[in-house]
């Protein structure tokens, strides 16, 4: 089940718009597809995702810790499979 978040341009001003904050993304192509869901500090993580090209979209949801963000990426990524 995809996050119920809209999808944005994997872009410098949506990486500059991303938290400073722990979180889960999702990373996918034009057409919507999930590509790859990962988790850790947002900001840090879409800077390089945008740097190598993972992604044309990308939305997040934040979370109150790394621990807490990486249980729900694998909680995520078990429900794509």
């Amino acid at each position: 089940m995809p996050l119920q978040k809209p999808w944005r341009d994997l872009e410098r001003e949506t990486v500059a718009a991303a938290p400073d904050r722990p979180g889960v993304y999702e990373l996918g192509d034009g057409s919507g597809a999930v590509l790859a869901v990962d988790h850790g500090v947002l900001r840090d993580e879409l800077k390089t995702a945008l740097a190598y090209g993972d992604g044309d979209r990308v939305r997040w949801t934040e979370t109150h810790t790394l621990e807490g963000a990486r249980d729900l990426a694998a909680e995520h990524r078990d429900r794509l499979d």
